[in-house]
This record gives C-alpha cells, structure tokens and sequence, in this order.
C-alpha cells in the first residue's frame, strides 16, 4: 500500500472514478470531495499529502479552492482541468497550483505527475550537493533552505517553479532544451508537459522581471529551449 493520500476533488462521476480506480490499483490511499467547500474541510480534517482538482466545481471556482488553501498548507496541488487557455492556467499557478494537466488525460501522465509530486522535496533540494548558495546580480538562491530571493526580497514560488529556477541556475549560460527541461523536472517529455513549460517560465519571468528596468534573467531561444544569463551586480 502506498502511504501517500490523494485528496480527488472531482464533480464529474465518470472523472472522478477513473482517477479513483487509477489510484486505488497503484496503492494510493485517497478521499473525495464533490465541490470547493468541501475540498477545503476535507484539507484541512484529512490532511492529504496531494490534491487533485478540477477547476469548474459546482459551487465556487478551483482557482478559489487554490487560494483558500494557500492560507495556511502547502501540499502539492495539481489541478486536472478542461480549460485548455494559457490563461487559465496562469491563473491557477499565480494562485498556488503546482502542476496542471489539461483534459482529457492518460493514465501514466497521472501517475507520473503523482511520483514527482512525492519526489518534490527531494528535488527541491537537488542542488544543496553542489554549492550552498548561488547568486546572479540581485537574485540569490540558498539551495539548503530551499528558498530564493530578489534584491533581498524571497520569491514566493510554486515548487515547479523553483525546481525550473534551481535548473537554470545550475546551468547558467547553457541553453537547455525543452526535452532536457521538461525529463529533469516531471521526468518525462509529454506534450503537455512541453505546454506546461511554457506557461511556468511566463510565471516564473514575471516575479524575476516585476519591471521593465529589471535585467532578463532567463532568455528564450524559440523551439529550443531557455537560458539563465549571468547578470553584472
């Protein structure tokens, strides 16, 4: 029996046992919640390890959901939604998602977004083997504690947005492909995944670059891929 427990917040039956029975054959423990008031009380009476959520809830929104959460947890939430717009998903990660999968979805995309949720500590702290604290002009990341900062202030960052910032950082002047991003980070190379690359590092840009004074930390280069430049301090 795995010991992760999976909170499934799903209105739709036919979802919701799919992803139910998917769990349920590979271990999982899990609880259901139909709406977004429920989803919070179950959160916070259950004390999941993982959320699944749907953001079109018959009595508030997921992104609501995401919000009321964020209060006071931190458990990975990894929205599996229909709303396919970039928009959308922005908005579910600005207010605190860590994945999201669009509709409809496979089976192995699930479980594997599910063990790269279970692995996040672990790579979070990937890089406190090398040096402890990485700095680039005003931005600084203390790989040890897992945090990062910007002319002093810390970066309030989702966990896959930090995994992509430690990454870079790690890498700083190489360009990295979207294959070898996407494979260190959910471990696999989906299309989805590819999609999902896009609209964090647009997430991601916007609390490194808050103004048009602030220096391109990550540069695109377009169908291959992303680059962390060195800033002069």
């Amino acid at each position: 029996m795995n010991l992760c427990h999976v909170l499934v917040v799903e209105d739709d039956a036919p979802v919701r046992n799919l992803i139910t029975s998917t769990l349920r054959a590979n271990g999982y423990r899990y609880t259901t919640a139909l709406n977004g008031e429920s989803a919070v009380m179950e959160t916070a009476s259950a004390n999941p390890d993982i959320m699944l959520l749907d953001l079109g809830l018959p009595d508030i929104d997921g992104t609501e959901v995401i919000r009321r959460v964020r209060g006071w947890s931190n458990l990975p939430i990894i929205v599996i939604s229909a709303r396919s717009e970039d928009e959308d998903k922005i908005d579910a990660l600005d207010a605190g998602a860590d994945d999201y999968i669009t509709k409809p979805f496979s089976v192995n995309e699930l479980l594997a977004r599910l063990r790269v949720a279970q692995r996040r500590l672990a790579l979070v702290h990937a890089g406190s083997t090398q040096e402890s604290v990485f700095m680039n002009g005003q931005l600084t990341i203390d790989y040890a504690a897992g945090c990062a900062y910007l002319a002093g202030e810390e970066l309030k960052l989702t966990p896959i947005e930090y995994k992509l910032l430690v990454l870079l950082s790690q890498n700083v002047g190489k360009v990295l492909t979207h294959k070898f991003i996407t494979r260190s980070v959910w471990g696999s190379s989906w299309e989805n995944d590819i999609s999902s690359l896009r609209v964090f590092m647009a997430t991601l840009r916007r609390k490194l670059q808050p103004g048009p004074e602030s220096p391109r930390y990550i540069l695109t280069h377009v169908g291959v891929g992303y680059r962390m430049q060195r800033i002069d301090a």
